[in-house]
């Protein structure tokens, strides 16, 4: 059980070094849970001294990190990478979002210009029903997007439509906004959290068939290479 702790540990300050400073707090704790674990299984009394004497230390750097990153927070410099590699799974919008979403979070704000396929508007009507099932106590969801071109435009706006009714019996509003000028895709909670994702909502691939393990379960769903930036700001509404 040593050398699994002392791997993971390792991996810790390497990553601390890098200023990576996230990633390197999760391996601190999985490193000194480890560490605790061989404590316990240890007799020898020299060796026991040795491991209270490096749990001690891994902690206090860790218990810096959180105090670091709560600093980051509170001064909106707060930066968190993922990346999600080609055919990739579980990575489902619970996953992404639900560490970030507590019962402060009443108001979000969706800007995405691919909300108009109608697997795009089922891919928002995911995340809608995310935030339904909670924590979150949402009374308000603000969506900005683009037309859908032809004759598509008649059926993307009719599903926003229905998503809009089907919020309604939830006490949710839903506000959609039109811009023919939007790129950039991003997301908000009024909690203080931002994300920008490559490819907006629309990151997961397609199913191969409507019985496929994944088809309804996004978490086993293959998803498209992307990168997901998530801060934390001091104020989410634009001015």
């Amino acid at each position: 059980m040593e050398e699994p702790a002392v791997l993971v540990l390792k991996r810790a300050v390497e990553l601390d070094g890098a200023s990576r400073f996230q990633e390197s707090l999760v391996c601190y704790q999985e490193g000194i849970d480890l560490l605790l674990r061989v404590l316990k299984a240890t007799k020898d009394k020299t060796k026991k001294a040795h491991y209270r004497e490096k749990i001690t230390d891994y902690m206090s750097r860790a218990e810096d990190i959180k105090k670091h990153l709560e600093k980051e927070k509170e001064d909106g410099k707060y930066h968190k990478q993922i990346k999600i590699e080609e055919n990739t799974k579980g990575f489902s919008y619970e996953k992404l979002f639900q560490e970030y979403l507590n019962e402060t979070v009443t108001e979000v704000w969706v800007e995405d210009p691919y909300i108009r396929q109608v697997h795009q508007l089922y891919n928002f009507l995911r995340f809608c029903e995310m935030l339904v099932k909670g924590p979150c106590k949402v009374k308000t969801i603000h969506l900005l997007t683009s037309y859908e071109e032809g004759n598509g435009k008649s059926q993307q706006m009719s599903g926003l439509q229905e998503i809009k009714r089907s919020l309604n019996d939830y006490r949710i509003t839903l506000d959609v906004s039109y811009s023919s000028s939007i790129h950039d895709r991003e997301i908000r909670f009024n909690n203080g959290w931002m994300f920008k994702i490559g490819r907006g909502l629309d990151y997961f691939k397609k199913p191969q068939g409507r019985f496929f393990l994944g088809y309804c379960d996004f978490d086993l769903r293959p998803c498209h290479e992307t990168t997901v930036d998530i801060f934390h700001i001091k104020h989410t509404k634009k001015t």
